[in-house]
């Protein structure tokens, strides 16, 4: 959320910057709104040194034993009055809340322009992909040719987008799971957490995910929780309303966990298979840093992402997104692009973001740069490191043997009892 004092004091600025994001922003409606509270407010004033002359009117009169019937009635009058405009102040507060909370985050300046995703830069290539000498076959023909992953059974369960895998298949997501997390602890200095799958909507509201996403939520009906999107929204808010000593931060954690999302809509080739799905498991990684040191973290935060795919042996690019494709609460985004030969394309498989202090306002997360003196907001980021069924895709794709085999990750072989191949059964 941005600052409103700042939004009042650069109106040109954030309606140039919603412009160029693909966003409507009418400053006049919040200014009009925040005219009403401050004259509100000014009337609140004069009433309450109003309300205060009649109070000691009233003592006055009695030290002076005179009737203070009449200055007692003022005074209620008064306090009638301030109860009014008390509660309209509160509205009128209410109101502006909730126009900030639908205003997205600036974009970092050094985001390149452009409106959408076919304008986003490319920063660097790891890995050659591999040639085949025959035509290699899309991931969800491979799983069904080797018994791993049965997308006609899961919808009979569930309905379509949801995934079910099957015994090597299953030991593969757990895997890579397994070792993402090793990696992540053990190598990158990450603390592990294992969250909620559930959140409130003020961890929802925190994170950017509400009010305007609703939609693309699940929701249970009777408690009011929402499963979780990502385990960015229950890690954040881990520190949801407390002040962090600054000689402590960064702090690093490093949580997998299921995440839930509607998927509405047809995204062609992303009907098929386990691209895009209702249902997925990810390792998140989140950092909560201090101001100065966001982007530099941010940098290396993209760093750890791109080492899973690197032991993996995948080949991959890193792109940075343009100010008319970023998220909205981010500013500054980088995708890694992991290699899919079946499509001859990259696809996405982590978002590594600095929100700065946009997630932090709404949650509330501060911190002393000393251990002391002024409070100020952390900055938060966020990656996936990386997306567990997206990098499954990509290995089933890139490591597919003429005889239908798949060639398991050297990297992976230790998490899987020593499995060199996944063959036919």
């Amino acid at each position: 959320m941005l600052d409103l004092r700042f939004v009042r004091e650069n109106i040109e600025l954030i309606t140039e910057k919603m412009k160029e994001r693909g966003e409507a922003f009418d400053p006049m409606e919040l200014l009009d709104w925040e005219g009403k509270r401050k004259r509100l407010l000014q009337r609140l004033e004069a009433l309450r040194a109003e309300r205060n002359r009649a109070s000691e009117q009233v003592a006055a009169l009695k030290r002076e034993g005179k009737s203070p019937t009449e200055e007692i009635a003022r005074m209620k009058e008064v306090s009638d009055r301030i109860k009014e405009l008390e509660e309209r102040g509160h509205e009128c507060v209410e109101k502006l809340q909730q126009m900030l909370l639908q205003i997205p985050n600036l974009p970092h300046p050094s985001v390149p322009p452009g409106r959408g995703g076919e304008e986003n830069q490319e920063i660097r290539r790891w890995g050659t992909p591999p040639s085949f000498s025959f035509d290699p076959k899309p991931h969800w023909e491979i799983g069904d040719a080797l018994d791993v992953i049965d997308l006609g059974r899961a919808t009979k369960i569930a309905g379509t987008r949801f995934p079910l895998l099957k015994g090597h298949g299953a030991l593969l997501e757990r895997a890579l799971i397994n070792f993402m997390l090793d990696l992540h602890t053990k190598e990158h200095g990450y603390t592990e957490v294992f969250p909620p799958l559930m959140a409130n909507r003020a961890s929802m509201m925190g994170t950017g995910q509400l009010p305007r996403f609703e939609a693309d939520l699940f929701r249970t009906r009777e408690e009011d929780l929402f499963l979780i999107p990502t385990a960015e929204v229950p890690v954040t808010n881990i520190h949801r309303e407390e002040i962090l000593d600054g000689r402590r931060l960064p702090l690093k954690y490093a949580a997998y966990t299921p995440c839930f999302r509607r998927e509405a809509g047809s995204y062609g080739k992303d009907t098929r298979g386990l691209i895009r799905q209702h249902q997925f498991n990810k390792v998140e990684l989140v950092k909560l840093t201090r101001a100065e040191d966001s982007y530099e973290e941010l940098e290396k935060l993209v760093l750890d992402a791109e080492r899973v795919l690197q032991r993996l042996k995948i080949p991959y690019r890193v792109v940075v997104l343009c100010v008319g494709d970023l998220g909205f609460a981010a500013a500054k985004t980088y995708d890694i692009e992991v290699w899919l030969p079946s499509q001859q394309t990259y696809r996405e498989i982590s978002s590594c973001t600095n929100f700065e202090d946009f997630q932090a306002r709404r949650a509330s997360i501060r911190y002393r740069p000393d251990g002391k003196g002024k409070l100020e907001y952390v900055h938060t980021l966020n990656g996936s490191g990386l997306a567990v069924g997206r990098t499954l895709v990509a290995i089933l794709e890139n490591f597919q043997q003429k005889d239908g085999s798949v060639v398991m990750p050297e990297a992976l072989r230790a998490y899987m009892g020593g499995l060199e191949r996944i063959g036919a059964p």
